[in-house]
């Protein structure tokens, strides 16, 4: 496998398999690790950590934010960029829980000049881009993708007389 086949296995940005692993730490709070080595803790909401709404919330917004800053930084470097993803979590006996009115919103601010005004120019087109094509995430989510479940029992450890 090659080394640029094997980025693609670990989170580059092409095709290939993502994957990371969720660890219970305490009851209602776990830590997820990718095959990179890096982790965040995230819980039910009875502390500051992540919920994982707010995971599903940061990944729709941190996956648009790299796709729209790719774009218009090759114009401009931007002097601010910030970029809000909201929701409302529902719930409905049809549909069980779910999120309704997905937003994302940018607020970018570029430097005056020409470079700034191309950068500003191309900002619609790039979120437009990365709502409709480059952005795994949000075209997960409004694509709709089925998810499996599946569970595993570990059998017991026999005791050992020591």
């Amino acid at each position: 496998m090659s080394q640029q086949d094997d980025a693609e296995t670990t989170g580059g940005t092409g095709p290939g398999h993502r994957e990371v692993s969720l660890s219970r730490t305490g009851l209602g709070r776990y830590e997820a690790r990718n095959v990179r080595g890096g982790s965040i803790a995230l819980g039910s909401g009875e502390d500051d950590d992540f919920t994982p709404v707010e995971l599903l919330l940061a990944a729709i917004a941190g996956c648009s934010a790299v796709d729209v800053d790719h774009i218009t930084s090759r114009r401009a470097e931007p002097e601010h960029f910030e970029v809000v993803a909201s929701g409302t979590k529902t719930s409905t006996p049809q549909d069980g829980n779910h999120m309704v009115d997905l937003d994302v919103t940018f607020t970018l601010r570029f430097p005056g000049g020409a470079d700034g005004d191309r950068a500003r120019e191309m900002l619609p087109r790039a979120v437009a881009q990365s709502r409709d094509r480059l952005c795994t995430v949000s075209r997960t989510v409004q694509r709709g993708t089925p998810i499996r479940m599946q569970e595993q029992v570990q059998d017991q450890v026999p005791e050992t007389d020591g």
